[in-house]
């Protein structure tokens, strides 16, 4: 298949730290969008205990442990201060360097262009024209830092594999994203976004790999994932899609990738997002 000359690699590279561990009890939030563990891999039989993405400091009890609805995160103790109260743009940047440096933590979304990335952090802090959204592929050419809460940053990266775009823009934006993913010390987490509407291309496989490779803190967020129609998702369902992507990459993973299904018609995993934000967050400001 498309990965079969790379070689395993973990997934968390600054999780590797992990080796306290608590009983895992609900957490404190007012978004309510799991359930048990046990009744998620009854509904879901492929979603088994070696499929589950377990958060630092969490130890699996099947009695109270919770899965985030349309993903495969158990929810932790972290899992506090979830809720978007404010959203600001606060600065656009071609060089890592230029990034704010307050030392705020921070999420970045990438994906294939006209994945719908500016549509999902529209839906993420519930408003419609926070980022800038386009009919036409590769509008967003620089860093673009979003504030949140005042104490904590989403970040949108230019989209890869736009055709259009001339040969010397698309290597300017990947030496300058890739840049920002090897030496941004504040980032948390990247949240690569696949098309879920489509089966799996080879440039979100090579890209998903390039990150593991690099040892880069990954969630995978699967868009689309309201799209039913057959003729254009190459006669899959999204939930087929997502399933699929998830086999050509986990024989190349140490432990497994998060992942959330999203739609920014539905909202369908927003709250999700913010709960695994938050408890990723949480977990880095404390360490």
């Amino acid at each position: 298949m498309v990965l079969l000359h790379l070689p395993r690699f973990p997934l968390y590279f600054n999780l590797r730290a992990y080796s306290k561990t608590t009983l895992l009890r609900p957490p404190k939030s007012v978004l309510t969008t799991s359930e048990p563990a046990a009744a998620a891999a009854a509904a879901d039989p492929s979603l088994s205990l070696e499929k589950l993405f377990v958060p630092p400091e969490t130890t699996v009890c099947v009695d109270t442990a919770r899965v985030l609805n349309g993903s495969n995160i158990l929810l932790s103790n972290y899992a506090n201060d979830a809720i978007v109260s404010q959203a600001e743009f606060v600065k656009s940047s071609v060089r890592t360097e230029d990034c704010p440096s307050d030392g705020l933590p921070e999420f970045a979304l990438v994906g294939r262009s006209n994945v719908g990335k500016s549509s999902l952090l529209n839906s993420i802090v519930r408003r419609k024209k926070l980022a800038l959204t386009s009919k036409k592929p590769g509008k967003t050419q620089c860093i673009n830092h979003f504030r949140i809460n005042d104490s904590w940053y989403l970040v949108d990266l230019p989209g890869y594999g736009y055709a259009s775009a001339p040969q010397e823009l698309r290597m300017d934006w990947e030496q300058f994203t890739k840049d920002y993913f090897l030496n941004r010390s504040t980032l948390v987490s990247v949240f690569l976004l696949i098309d879920a509407s489509i089966p799996a291309k080879k440039i979100d496989l090579d890209y998903a790999s390039w990150l593991g490779q690099n040892q880069i803190p990954m969630t995978l967020i699967f868009t689309k994932c309201d799209k039913r129609k057959k003729k254009k998702n190459g006669g899959k369902r999204p939930e087929e899609n997502v399933n699929d992507f998830q086999d050509l990459i986990r024989g190349f993973f140490q432990s497994v990738p998060p992942w959330i299904m999203t739609s920014s018609v539905t909202h369908q995993g927003r709250d999700e997002i913010l709960l695994h934000m938050a408890q990723l967050r949480n977990y880095w400001l404390k360490h």
